[in-house]
């Protein structure tokens, strides 16, 4: 991941994959611990068409990954799409889309405006998985894409949080116009270098917002 200020990031690029820099390091025949990086993930769906039953419901999901480090902060975006889909499977998507992201175990932050998928990972699950990943009332809905949510979370310390959607909170307005991009031009991305800056200024210009908040200061509390 790029660095604003830097050509450094969270991860070194290898094999194709972000490989943690502050994994544990091996010096002399020890191991020596090193603290988990702290990634802040802004995350949000979004499905067009809901209104129209019967009718193709094209659906985007998308991330904001985040990390502090060095005095600034590494910002990545990532998203994708389905050609017919719904809001919840576009939540639960956009987690998995971020946290594959993370080449190695980190502690993270995840903000989400999905209540469904907030409560469902932080409670929901380890009731499901204690009665054999069911309901009291019947079968998990989306029972394959918790299961791999469930799995890939499981390397990380995650504090899920919900977040109002669509009231003033910049990064969440961000992720939300990256998930309707994606949704609508039926697209895809690796991670990439984030566009959150560049939008920022484009909402100040254009309307007359977000003057109060400051991209580069650092974050207030890690976990």
């Amino acid at each position: 991941m790029e660095r604003h200020g830097s050509k450094a990031g969270i991860g070194v690029r290898r094999a194709g994959r972000y490989i943690s820099a502050d994994a544990d390091t091996r010096a002399g025949g020890r191991n020596i611990a090193v603290e988990k990086p702290v990634v802040f993930i802004s995350a949000d769906e979004s499905c067009l068409g809901n209104q129209y039953k019967g009718s193709e419901r094209p659906g985007g999901a998308a991330a904001m990954l985040e990390h502090w480090r060095d005095g600034a902060w590494t910002r990545k975006d990532v998203w994708t799409c389905a050609p017919s889909t719904t809001n919840n499977r576009m939540a639960l998507t956009s987690a998995l889309v971020a946290l594959r992201t993370l080449g190695g175990p980190c502690r993270v932050r995840f903000y989400s405006d999905s209540r469904y998928l907030v409560e469902g990972a932080s409670s929901w699950v380890p009731k499901w998985k204690r009665r054999g990943w069911r309901r009291k009332g019947g079968p998990v809905e989306n029972l394959e894409l918790w299961q791999e949510l469930d799995r890939t979370a499981a390397r990380h310390e995650i504090n899920w949080r919900w977040v109002r959607g669509h009231a003033g909170d910049p990064r969440n307005e961000y992720v939300d116009f990256l998930a309707h991009r994606a949704a609508s031009a039926q697209s895809r991305s690796p991670p990439v270098p984030s566009g959150f800056e560049a939008w920022l200024e484009g909402q100040r210009e254009t309307h007359d917002r977000f003057f109060d908040f400051l991209e580069f200061a650092p974050p207030k509390e890690i976990l």
